[in-house]
């Protein structure tokens, strides 16, 4: 196949699904891009051994990713977070340098990452800092993207994040690196959109943001703020691909419950390109010979390939 992407793969937590994943659906990924994972061969050998897969011909893989340690499944520990952690800063190495074209991430368990040192939260977090960059966190699929103006914060300290600077340069970059083809769905933050200050006034501060962001696009691009319980009804997602949620669950939740399957995570307004599957490490089915659903991970492969493409 000519000109396929080469894209860093890095593998995740050692001890969960991300390494089953991997090795199952390598044929189907390299169809589509070329995956280089970010393991260590005797890592990825002590991973087949204890899920009984063979490794695929043409697995690339590269060595000096992390000290070598005893895969635990379903545990959580210091060294599978600190692997987890070296795979995934090897792919935006490698990504940096040119010689992958795009990263996909493989599920973390956070807890891991935060006994082994790790200072971040998760991929996001991370991100921002190794390229100093707003990041924005966009979930979903074809039918339905949602991108997150508050992510992994207390639901109490949402209402305090939402100033109308912040958010016009949200809407701004959301715009401009999401590429949305039809109008994007702005949610509001209080309950039926604050029923015109009755029930909440940060609607007032939301809809100055779009309204300082149709002035610099010049041209009209987001809705109102939106009552969030109606938005994700069959009559208003027909009008539209984006939305925008103002904090984590309020626009997970409807997702999830549509998509969960084929959901993938995607950083924009990044200097590179980075794509995940939307579940965790399954620390309860890792290793244990259940067939994984794979859509997720295939779809964010398959969006690192469709992007751009004309």
């Amino acid at each position: 196949m000519i000109n396929r992407k080469q894209v860093a793969i890095s593998i995740g937590d050692l001890n969960g699904i991300g390494v089953q994943l991997a090795l199952e659906n390598h044929h189907t990924v390299c169809e589509l891009v070329k995956p280089i994972y970010c393991i260590d061969r005797a890592m990825l050998e002590q991973a087949a051994a204890k899920l009984d897969l063979a490794i695929p011909e043409a697995f690339q893989t590269i060595e000096d990713i992390s000290p070598y340690f005893e895969i635990g499944p379903g545990v959580v520990t210091k060294e599978s977070g600190a692997y987890a952690y070296a795979s995934f800063c090897k792919a935006v190495e490698l990504a940096k340098a040119g010689t992958a074209d795009a990263i996909c991430t493989l599920p973390i368990h956070k807890k891991a990452w935060e006994l082994a040192g790790v200072q971040y939260k998760g991929h996001t977090d991370a991100l921002r800092d190794f390229f100093d960059a707003e990041a924005i966190m966009m979930l979903g699929c074809p039918k339905m993207y949602v991108a997150l103006y508050t992510e992994h914060i207390p639901l109490k300290a949402v209402a305090e994040s939402i100033n109308t600077k912040d958010l016009t340069r949200f809407l701004l970059d959301f715009y401009h690196t999401a590429k949305p083809q039809t109008p994007v769905a702005v949610l509001g933050l209080n309950p039926h959109a604050g029923d015109e200050g009755v029930l909440g006034d940060e609607e007032k501060i939301i809809s100055e943001a779009i309204k300082n962001a149709h002035k610099q696009l010049d041209k009209q691009v987001f809705t109102a703020p939106l009552v969030p319980d109606v938005a994700f009804t069959p009559h208003v997602r027909a009008r539209y691909t984006h939305y925008i949620a103002m904090y984590h669950d309020q626009g997970l939740a409807p997702l999830k419950a549509l998509y969960f399957d084929e959901g993938i995570n995607v950083s924009l307004n990044l200097p590179i390109l980075r794509t995940s599957v939307d579940h965790g490490t399954a620390f309860d089915i890792a290793y244990q010979g259940v067939k994984l659903n794979a859509l997720s991970y295939i779809n964010a492969i398959r969006y690192i390939k469709e992007r751009d493409e004309t």
